[in-house]
């Protein structure tokens, strides 16, 4: 499986953005998550999504902002993210995995995309 995200870019604090990760090769019953990591800290979880039965998961800090979703193809997540923070200043990637029902461990995930930096300003 190889994915390719993409979306992300320069905005002001309460702006939106919206990102996108394809998937390609073996795709079906997928587990995609996205997770960011900020300049000197880990790289933490946001949200997950069960691409078959859209069955979502997200982190505390993005719940109400952050929303992730699917295609109908199942190979594609987006994350649309509003009311920005400089705190979500980060690259983004995307993530994802078979054969795991849900998880928001990073070591779960097996196929990883290139990260997408998302920069907000105060």
């Amino acid at each position: 499986v190889q994915l390719q995200a993409c979306g992300g870019g320069l905005v002001q604090a309460g702006d939106s953005l919206k990102l996108s990760c394809t998937a390609s090769g073996r795709t079906f019953g997928l587990l995609m998550g996205w997770f960011r990591q900020a300049p000197g800290k880990e790289r933490e979880f946001i949200a997950y999504i069960i691409l078959n039965n859209g069955a979502t998961f997200y982190r505390d800090s993005v719940k109400g902002r952050f929303t992730i979703s699917g295609n109908n193809a199942g190979n594609t997540a987006f994350l649309q993210m509003n009311a920005l923070e400089p705190d979500d200043t980060a690259v983004y990637y995307c993530a994802a995995t078979t054969g795991v029902a849900h998880s928001a461990h990073r070591q779960d995930y097996r196929y990883w995309g290139q990260g997408t930096l998302v920069t907000v300003s105060s």
